[in-house]
């Protein structure tokens, strides 16, 4: 049976991510497998430069100490990962589903993602980790990698989960837009749910002609389905279309190539993740 992998992290969202991973279980008929992952913030202490200005002999004690510190840390980071899974195997055991995996892995959360991505059909993770800054309404790094490393789609949780009856399709005619529409034709995920397929940009012949296309394919499969043209720039129509006719999720391409190395996602994708309070489903 294909799976969908689930990354918590013991932050606000993980909760959420075990809520969004049982709705796609439970309308797919998949297990899931959580993934709890021990970097190197969890495991040993930020020593920095302390014993460089102090003599040999107390030095050398410190280290000793410092050492010894980051033994006992690591210890009580796998009781807290530990923890953490059997809490989220709990949450998802009482909202019905009978699969469940855990995965308690240490290194880096792509690395350990790549390592069992080839049995999983979806990853979900929260827009934000322990270590972001809500403040500052940043997303996750560990997000961001994840995007960029895998090929599966990635369903980036909100903070809360609310049930999907209404999807908005962000459509630009390119190859992941497209794939996009073909996996969710082909998939019992949305069955039931209203699609509105939105482009933004001017009505050109082309951009009608991809738009009836993409239409035409979900509504063969069964959707209920309406497709919109917009003037505009993309993360102000975008968010403001999911906001004002009450969307549940925002299905949308991430742009894992740029001109500009350094960016991992698309800005538009980025700002959509960043600043809408319903999920977001990335294809690649």
């Amino acid at each position: 049976m294909r799976k969908i992998t689930a990354l918590i992290d013991g932050s606000a969202y993980s909760h959420s991510v075990c809520d969004h991973a049982a709705w796609v279980a439970g309308r797919t008929d998949r297990s899931i497998e959580i993934l709890h992952v021990l970097g190197r913030r969890h495991l040993s202490s930020s020593t920095q430069n302390l014993s460089g200005q102090i003599g040999l002999g107390a030095r050398t004690a410190l280290l000793n100490e410092l050492s010894e510190h980051d033994a006992q840390r690591a210890k009580l980071a796998k009781v807290r990962g530990r923890a953490i899974l059997e809490d989220a195997r709990t949450h998802l055991t009482e909202a019905g589903i009978a699969k469940v995996e855990t995965h308690l892995r240490h290194g880096g959360v792509v690395e350990n993602v790549h390592e069992l991505e080839d049995g999983t059909d979806l990853i979900v993770i929260g827009k934000r980790g322990e270590a972001a800054d809500f403040d500052k309404g940043h997303i996750g790094s560990n997000l961001e990698r994840v995007v960029r490393a895998t090929k599966k789609p990635v369903l980036v949780a909100s903070r809360a989960f609310r049930p999907v009856g209404r999807v908005l399709i962000a459509f630009d005619g390119g190859k992941s837009a497209l794939k996009a529409v073909e996996h969710l034709a082909a998939s019992k995920l949305l069955q039931g749910t209203h699609i509105t397929l939105l482009t933004v940009g001017e009505p050109k012949e082309e951009t009608r002609r991809q738009l009836d296309g993409a239409a035409a394919l979900l509504k063969e499969a069964g959707f209920s389905v309406e497709s919109n043209v917009k003037p505009g720039q993309p993360e102000t129509v975008i968010a403001s279309t999911v906001e004002a006719d009450k969307h549940d999720l925002l299905v949308i391409g991430a742009y894992g190539h740029s001109r500009i190395r350094t960016m991992i996602i698309g800005s538009t994708t980025t700002e959509m993740i960043r600043s809408c309070k319903v999920p977001v489903m990335l294809f690649r």
